[in-house]
């Protein structure tokens, strides 16, 4: 070939140039000079290595858009042989539209795939021993000849060589490759010389520094290095006529399809059957992977996915699935339910049991209802304590009753101050006033005249003064010592306490009953005659039938009806106004029963007052004795109730003795059966006393004992199950 008879230390050698890139616009008119100076020269015959290595269109991207400016240096010189190719790092700058880095993207592409040292050491040397320049370089085309200013279409006939080798690495250079050879002449300051400088020789290169020895560097490092190293504002910016990187970059020619191997990155998917097919070889079909799911699928339903779980499909749905489906979702909650229930009313607290009466609540007495001897005027009540009215004539309205007032001071006194049986009690000092009130006995008055000022009487002896002389003196001492001074607030207590009391017809207005506007009725002076025979301190004065002072002297008791026939006397009390009045009681015993009866007779005035109204009360009281009897009510083992222990269990009770009831011929008596203030105990043996039955009411209530006819049980686990309550 013409072109092997240059040597490598010739100038115009364009295989062994190496252009500093700071020659800039010099470096190029000095190639150029160098592609004026052979005129008539002919182009070099394509080297057949280096056309298999480096294929002729090297450099396509070098277009007509940069052909004027190159084509007026080329046409200085026609008929001058072209160069292999202007270096990358150097005279770009005279090249218009073209700036470093798309020269050093041209160098880069890949058309040429062997590598650098094959085709060297494939080509033939010259008859001096110099190298034919390498096809290491692809992106020497029109391009990069333009930007070295030399126009080989300017020479017509001249041959155009395969493509400018790599600046400053000869075509021998061992351990560096093309890109490699790119890198290092592309690298800031780099060992390339200058433009005008002879060409280095061939092991130049590989010890010039320390990129000799650096491992090999792929395509894509060389490019972005290259890119990096060219500073903004840069002299190759100038000299592109404008274009700026991103546009370079949009003018890069296609990529091959056949890319040399790089390090990839493995996708992993989260589920094994979306694992992606290996990558496929250039030219094979491409195989589209399966594209992972972007939202989660939703919940199956919990046979459906037992079934998916298992690889066995959901069976058909039918009305026996769905019941026996159903049958084996409620069973178990069922059964946890019953469990529940049963621990709870297992550990539940037992009710308490409770008593029964089964017997008749009532007994009535055989025969008519008794008539009783009343007299001919007045009113009169006769009464049964804790059974009821014996018997009543006239008309219960409020009347004078004159010193049966005095029972509601004793009354009012003992409630504030009781006294004990058989006691004195406190000491009462005598003041002027009742020592003055003393003295009207003179006028009539029922007083204690022999008391003085200054004298002690006990309050026992104070009560029997009021009970049996019916002294007034003393009721209004006892009214003044009982509140402190005031009779007035005493005689409001009275009122109170008859309101209690039920005494809707009587009002009191002085302690004594001298007052004719003290008023009461028979029936309401029976309410009280009833509590006050439960005041057994009381009964022992005033059925008393006389009583001696602290002074000696001896006081007879006005109530004859005492000490006989069990009359307990209580109280006697007579006006002119009032007439003869009478509040009165007794006992009888029927059985083993001590009845009281209690009764009043008021307005008496036939004369002698006193003696009349004696009388009448003494008749009255002995036919009410006569009118009390007995009555077997229940007999003994006779089932009277039952016991319920609040499961459902039921023991009967029996009496464990006759019952026996006092009454009159139509009395209706009642019977209640109570637990005795005890306890009914869960479980108990037959015999054991459970209550007790009691009939009537007051100190003449009969009460008799009840017990279990068989054995109480203790509750069972299915009773404690089975109850409701």
């Amino acid at each position: 070939m013409p072109a092997s008879s240059a040597t490598a230390d010739e100038p115009g050698a364009g295989s062994e140039a190496v252009v500093d890139p700071s020659a800039g616009a010099d470096s190029g008119t000095a190639a150029g000079d160098a592609s004026k100076s052979a005129p008539g020269s002919a182009e070099p015959e394509a080297d057949p290595v280096r056309s298999e290595v480096l294929p002729a269109a090297s450099a396509p991207a070098a277009g007509p858009d940069a052909l004027p400016k190159a084509g007026d240096a080329s046409k200085s010189a026609p008929g001058s042989a072209e160069s292999d190719a202007a270096p990358v790092t150097g005279g770009t700058s005279d090249e218009p539209g073209v700036d470093r880095k798309t020269a050093v993207f041209k160098a880069l592409r890949p058309e040429a795939k062997a590598d650098s040292r094959t085709a060297a050491d494939a080509a033939p040397k010259s008859a001096t021993g110099s190298a034919e320049p390498e096809a290491s370089a692809p992106a020497a085309g029109s391009d990069a000849a333009q930007a070295a200013g030399g126009a080989p279409k300017s020479a017509p006939g001249s041959a155009e060589p395969d493509a400018a080798p790599a600046t400053g690495v000869t075509p021998d250079e061992p351990g560096v490759d093309r890109k490699t050879a790119v890198f290092k002449a592309l690298k800031p300051g780099g060992a390339a010389p200058s433009a005008g400088s002879e060409a280095a020789p061939e092991g130049d290169v590989a010890e010039s520094g320390p990129e000799a020895d650096a491992a090999p560097v792929d395509r894509k490092t060389a490019v972005l290095k290259a890119l990096d190293s060219a500073p903004a504002g840069s002299e190759d910016g100038a000299a592109t006529g404008g274009v700026d990187q991103p546009t370079a970059m949009l003018k890069l020619p296609p990529q091959p399809a056949e890319l040399p191997a790089e390090r990839t990155s493995k996708f992993v998917p989260l589920r094994a059957d979306e694992v992606r097919a290996p990558a496929q070889p250039a030219g094979s079909p491409v195989v589209e992977a399966e594209r992972t799911r972007q939202q989660p699928m939703p919940p199956l339903p919990p046979l459906d996915l037992l079934a998916e779980l298992t690889n066995k499909p959901a069976p058909p749905e039918t009305p026996a699935r769905t019941v026996v489906r159903r049958v084996k979702i409620w069973t178990p909650l069922l059964v946890l339910a019953l469990i529940i229930f049963a621990v709870v009313q297992a550990v539940r607290p037992l009710p308490t049991p409770s008593l029964k009466l089964t017997a008749n609540s009532a007994y009535t007495f055989e025969g008519d209802k008794p008539a009783l001897p009343w007299p001919g005027e007045g009113q009169g009540f006769m009464a049964a304590t804790g059974l009821g009215t014996v018997d009543s004539f006239g008309e219960q309205k409020a009347v004078p009753i004159g010193s049966v007032a005095k029972a509601m001071t004793a009354y009012v006194v003992l409630k504030d101050k009781p006294l004990k049986k058989g006691a004195q009690g406190p000491s009462i000092t005598v003041d002027a006033k009742a020592e003055e009130d003393g003295g009207l006995d003179a006028q009539g008055e029922s007083t204690l005249n022999t008391v003085k000022e200054g004298d002690k009487l006990t309050q026992h002896d104070a009560l029997a003064a009021l009970m049996i002389p019916s002294a007034n003196n003393i009721a209004r001492l006892l009214a003044r010592w009982d509140t402190g001074g005031s009779e007035e607030e005493f005689v409001k207590k009275m009122n109170d306490t008859a309101e209690e009391l039920g005494m809707k017809n009587t009002k009191y207005t002085d302690p004594s009953g001298l007052d004719a506007t003290t008023v009461s009725s028979a029936e309401d002076q029976v309410k009280l005659g009833q509590k006050l025979v439960e005041i057994e301190a009381l009964m022992d004065i005033t059925k008393l039938p006389e009583w001696t002072d602290p002074s000696g002297k001896t006081w007879r008791n006005y109530n004859t009806l005492v000490p006989y026939d069990g009359a307990l006397g209580i109280k006697t009390g007579s006006t002119t106004k009032a007439g003869g009045n009478l509040l009165f009681a007794a006992h009888k015993m029927v059985g083993d029963t001590d009845q009281l009866i209690v009764g009043a007779i008021l307005g008496q005035h036939q004369a002698p007052i006193i003696d009349t109204v004696n009388a009448a009360s003494k008749e009255v009281m002995r036919a009410t004795q006569d009118e009390l009897d007995g009555a077997t009510i229940v007999k003994k083992g006779q089932v009277v109730g039952e016991v319920d222990n609040g499961l459902g269990t039921k023991v009967p009770l029996v009496a464990v003795e006759d019952v026996k009831a006092v009454g009159w011929s139509g009395l209706t008596v009642k019977l209640e059966l109570t637990d005795g203030a005890k306890s009914v105990p869960q479980s108990a043996a037959a015999g054991t006393h459970i209550g007790t039955l009691t009939v009537g009411e007051g100190k003449s209530q009969v009460e008799v004992a009840v017990a279990l006819q068989s054995d109480l049980a203790e509750a069972s686990f299915l009773d404690k199950l089975t109850r409701v309550g």
